[in-house]
């Protein structure tokens, strides 16, 4: 049997539910052709397969071998990559500027292994390790860099793929408390005396590293534009006044970027804020220590940051009566207050296409899809979807993400896939895209798939905008459940799972009714357009009540009750 022959042999044993017959005849090729990529992917997904605990072990390999062939194919001296760490730290780099950040990991392990630790590499290392959703293994070097080089940054890295895990919200809280005892602990309280919010206008600050660009702008925009002058001053805080162009007069830009923690929050103090509101929450250039100084009566976690901060003074966290889940107040520094039906206003991006007829009629077949990062693709999303696919031979599933170039990353994505029964061929990888090409990917999706437990946000909400149904599973906490918000608000409860089996029952009924999905694509779209997110006047009024409440409250020596 020839080399093809074989591999044909051996995929087609594994599709067909045989993964020891396709175990042997990979190892057969492995043993003939050592430095061949594909019988190493086949083996780590029969063996997965298998439920073989060595799996992981042989994926890692296939990634390594095939890292390394594209090492090569770029130009770079292969060998040179074991023995000189700097090298192998600079190709790494190129690698991963190019996005190829499955291949870049494999090469940076190389550089750590061969001691060039500096704080960048780890970083990077780490960060291209968490990427492809390895998690646990980007929190393992993410502490190698704290303890290395510690900083209140450093460790904010770390933060995040705690979501990633299993357990994931509870050991995110335990760190984020971790960094506030570190990093920002509690120092004496300043005296702030700002008189009571009746008969004047109340003084609102966001604190983000910018508001007029990144990812907050499409949420906080139509709130800081439907302020009402009358009730509220409002004070923006980013890092710089370039990135603020544009935004009403009426609105008070004050740069922090170039004021230490304890400047800002002086700046902040003479200000006279009544409520501040933080935008940002642990990401990168987050400002959290002025936070930690108290630098406002009462202090608010908001929009980018729905998980606890661990600060001791931040008073409160906005979240939506969607995501009320039991255990929730546990995990939370902050009280919990819900803003009702969504967390924020969302604006769609201009120039949006009219929604286009659902692709699947013309195809003759269904086209799911998902535009969310690798990172989320939990082992089980990855098995439901596949359940999804094996209930539905026709469809295929579209990702989407920058990082999705990589031929290391969608390869070993594939190779998840193949060891639950799907053939590699069904799973199509897009790159990044903006402007028409972006709307034009919506026109290729029929329906587009939440992970779990670490769901959409911004995709959920574009996607729903662009006509395109989102399936959502309601996880058992706060934070696997942001997609609820999304969809509910879309007007299309049905898209909304309790479970596993329930979310590929949904995925399949929308299969056999074709038709349906053209009314589904008008319906999720004009719910966008015309629902709750797009009552960016209403949410802000209420939003503006609910702070004068809270300071309100502050004055009256307390807190408000939360509502979740």
């Amino acid at each position: 049997m020839d080399a093809t022959d074989l591999i044909g042999a051996a995929d087609a044993a594994l599709l067909d539910g045989r993964p020891e017959a396709a175990a042997a005849l990979y190892r057969q090729r492995i043993a003939a052709a050592p430095a061949e990529v594909e019988p190493r992917y086949g083996l780590a997904s029969a063996l997965a397969a298998m439920r073989d605990t060595a799996a992981g072990v042989a994926l890692e390999e296939a990634r390594m071998l095939h890292a390394l062939l594209l090492a090569g194919a770029m130009g770079a001296d292969v060998p040179r990559l074991s023995r000189d760490s700097e090298y192998a730290a600079q190709i790494a780099w190129r690698l991963d500027a190019a996005d190829h950040v499955a291949a870049a990991s494999v090469v940076y392990g190389r550089a750590v292994a061969g001691g060039h630790a500096s704080e960048n590499g780890l970083l990077r290392y780490a960060l291209s390790l968490q990427h492809q959703g390895r998690a646990e293994e980007a929190i393992a070097v993410f502490r190698a860099m704290l303890e290395l080089y510690p900083s209140a940054a450093a460790h904010q890295f770390l933060l995040y793929p705690h979501f990633l895990v299993e357990d994931g919200p509870a050991r995110y809280a335990a760190e984020a408390r971790a960094w506030a005892k570190r990093w920002a602990p509690a120092a004496e309280d300043p005296n702030l005396d700002n008189p009571p919010a009746r008969g004047r206008r109340l003084r609102i600050g966001y604190v983000s590293p910018a508001l007029g660009a990144l990812q907050v702008r499409q949420f906080i925009t139509p709130v800081l534009e439907a302020h009402d002058p009358e009730a509220v001053a409002v004070f923006l805080y980013p890092a710089s006044a370039e990135t603020e162009a544009g935004w009403p007069v009426r609105l008070r830009v004050r740069p922090i970027g170039g004021l230490d923690d304890a400047g800002a929050a002086a700046l902040i103090r003479e200000d006279r804020i009544d409520v501040l509101v933080d935008c940002w929450g642990h990401s990168a250039g987050s400002r959290l220590g002025v936070f930690a100084r108290r630098a406002a009566p009462v202090q608010v976690a908001w929009i980018n940051f729905v998980q606890t901060t661990g600060l001791e003074r931040m008073d409160y966290v906005l979240h939506a009566d969607s995501m009320a889940a039991p255990g929730t107040t546990e995990l939370f520094t902050e009280t919990v207050v819900s803003m009702g039906e969504v967390i924020v206003p969302y604006r769609p991006h201009a120039g949006r296409p009219p929604t286009p007829p659902a692709p699947a009629p013309s195809r003759g077949q269904v086209t799911f899809g998902s535009f969310n990062h690798p990172a989320k693709l939990s082992d089980a999303t990855v098995r439901g979807w596949s359940r999804i696919l094996k209930g539905a031979p026709g469809a295929r599933l579209v990702l989407k993400y920058r990082y999705f170039v990589d031929p290391v990353l969608q390869r070993a994505t594939r190779a998840r896939f193949a060891a639950e029964g799907v053939a590699p061929e069904r799973i199509e990888f897009r790159g990044h895209s903006g402007g028409a090409d972006y709307f034009a990917a919506f026109a290729e999706i029929d329906v587009a798939l939440d992970p779990s437990p670490c769901p959409g946000g911004t995709t959920t909400c574009d996607a729903l905008a662009n006509g395109v149904p989102v399936l959502t599973l309601a996880g058992p906490d706060f934070y696997s459940r942001i997609g609820v918000n999304g969809v509910l608000a879309a007007g299309a409860p049905e898209l909304v799972a309790e479970s596993w089996d329930d979310y590929v029952a949904k995925a399949l009924s929308l299969t056999d009714d074709i038709a349906r999905l053209d009314e589904l694509r008008q319906r999720v779209r004009t719910g966008i357009e015309r629902g709750p997110f797009a009552d960016e006047i209403g949410f802000t009024r209420r939003l503006e009540a609910l702070f004068r409440d809270l300071f309100e409250a502050w004055r009256g020596g307390g807190r408000l009750r939360g509502a979740a």
